[in-house]
């Protein structure tokens, strides 16, 4: 009967602990957070012309796949392994995994904790202590025991004043800048994969010009050998002719080793060896008049700056991380608050087995504690400051990021508008530089002009069509750019949850059963 009593008293007080409890859990200090609002202009100043809403809701569309506005269908198979194997992106997935568990471990403090324990064994006590303190029912003469105990041990962190809903706010943040961090290294996977692949173009038609012009070369070689047997000529123009096809066949072999090293670059970009895709990568594409065809240019898309904002994932990723540590400044400031915790301890105490689940060997406590900071020497208030000082460069590292990104997105629009005249231009010096090469060397096979103007004519004619090849590859790269600089490429693609191949069946029971 003496029991009962005591069982309403521990009941009444768990009750108690538990109101007190939901009372303490109510509040959260720190600052709650708030973007950053930057007063954006309403639209970039390089672009052509006002953009229209349709204009905008075909680049929005666009932008989910914009490597397939160049119209290559190998470009597009690239692009898709690169997404599925590139390393760079499976250790970014990797990242995110772990940001996920240290969540999860940040929001296992809201539980209790519980360990468990069993033990035996023998002891001796010391008898030649003056006053030795003598064990319950162990006399003097018998300083030996046998000990049997078993028990469980538990706390529970009451968060009075949000310090662990702060800590998974946080790394939920930190969540968020991981899976931003993570699109970030796939729009400069796209970056290099499709600057490559313009650069290899682009080689690949230099590298048909210089080979055509090789085959001038030697045309222009055989021409004044019979002009010279025709008593036209002489050895001097011959020699001329013959040096020019050597200069013209050296200069093949850089752009070789460039198509190579190129070839090599989009293979690892994929996740392969550098040799896997040389071959297929060397197969150059022509049009239908023999001619190295490059891809398609796109059209000029139309972006507001908001659009940008919304979709660069390197802007994304600085808003979280401010996000992060405005939730950081709120763990530092629950340090200056009273802390509570639950104990609770049983662990009973016997000599025997059949005793040790018996009244008298029970051994228990539950309580609530209370600890309040007092005297630390500044150690709290110190990490307050520190945390501020954190969330302020968080915040002004946005506002960098946003300015940075907007910068790149005019300079690309420039590059992109500056460098079609620029291809128009050298497209009309190239024709008529060609056109100044047929007539000196016509002129020179009916004897009416020095081998000279043949010579400077065909190397003027070489160097524009070089120049007009190199800025049509550069034209591509700026599209490239545009799109990177908006923040293209990445909404189609969905994140993966991959994890280490784990066999489930070979943890233990015990492995499985609490694994959580």
């Amino acid at each position: 009967m003496g029991s009962a009593p005591s069982i309403r008293r521990v009941s009444r007080r768990i009750s108690t602990l538990l109101l007190a409890t939901g009372l303490l859990a109510g509040c959260t200090v720190g600052p709650t957070y708030h973007p950053d609002r930057m007063k954006l202009p309403d639209a970039f100043t390089e672009t052509p012309h006002p953009a229209t809403a349709e204009e905008i809701l075909r680049t929005e569309a666009e932008m989910r796949e914009w490597w397939a506005q160049f119209h290559d269908p190998l470009l597009n198979r690239l692009v898709a392994e690169a997404i599925k194997g590139n390393y760079d992106l499976l250790i970014a997935d990797q990242r995110i995994i772990a940001e996920r568990a240290v969540r999860e471990e940040a929001a296992s403090a809201w539980y209790p904790q519980m360990d468990a324990n069993a033990g035996g064994g023998d002891g001796r006590y010391s008898l030649n202590v003056d006053n030795w303190p003598l064990r319950p029912g162990n006399p003097a003469n018998r300083p030996g025991a046998s000990i049997l105990t078993y028990g469980a041990q538990a706390s529970w962190e009451i968060d009075a004043f949000g310090r662990i809903r702060r800590e998974v706010e946080a790394s939920e943040r930190e969540i968020d800048a991981t899976v931003e961090g993570r699109r970030t290294i796939l729009v400069t996977l796209l970056s290099e994969l499709a600057g490559d692949y313009m650069a290899l173009r682009g080689v690949q038609l230099r590298l048909a010009i210089a080979e055509a012009n090789v085959h001038n070369a030697e045309n222009e070689v055989a021409m004044t050998q019979r002009l010279f047997l025709e008593g036209i000529g002489n050895t001097l123009q011959t020699a001329q002719a013959q040096s020019e096809r050597d200069s013209e066949l050296a200069a093949l072999e850089p752009l070789r080793t460039q198509v190579s090293k190129i070839s090599h670059a989009i293979g690892v970009l994929l996740g392969d060896m550098p040799g896997a895709l040389k071959t297929e990568l060397e197969e150059v594409p022509r049009d239908p008049k023999g001619d190295v065809r490059l891809p398609d240019l796109p059209r000029f898309p139309a972006v507001l700056p908001s659009i940008v904002i919304a979709n660069r994932p390197d802007i994304r990723q600085a808003e979280r991380e401010y996000a992060e540590s405005t939730a950081r400044i709120g763990v530092a400031v629950a340090q200056l608050y009273p802390h509570f915790s639950i104990p609770l301890n049983f662990n009973p105490n016997a000599s025997a087995m059949y005793q040790a689940f018996q009244v008298n060997a029970m051994s228990w406590s539950f309580m609530m504690m209370a600890t309040l900071p007092i005297m630390h020497g500044g150690r709290f208030t110190s990490q307050v400051v520190e945390a501020r000082a954190h969330a302020e460069a968080s915040r002004l590292n946005y506002r960098r990021t946003v300015l940075n990104a907007f910068r790149e997105v005019e300079d690309s629009m420039a590059a992109w508008q500056d460098d079609e005249n620029y291809v128009r231009q050298l497209h009309k010096a190239s024709g008529e530089s060609e056109l100044a090469a047929d007539r000196a060397r016509r002129l020179y096979g009916a004897g009416l002009t020095d081998y000279l103007n043949v010579l400077t004519t065909q190397r003027t004619m070489l160097n524009a069509q070089d120049r007009e090849a190199s800025a049509r590859t550069e034209l591509l790269h700026d599209a490239v750019n545009v799109y990177i600089a908006m923040g293209a490429g990445w909404q189609g693609v969905a994140l993966r949850d991959t994890s280490l191949p784990i066999d489930a069946a070979k943890q233990t029971i015990l492995a499985k059963a609490f694994s959580r």
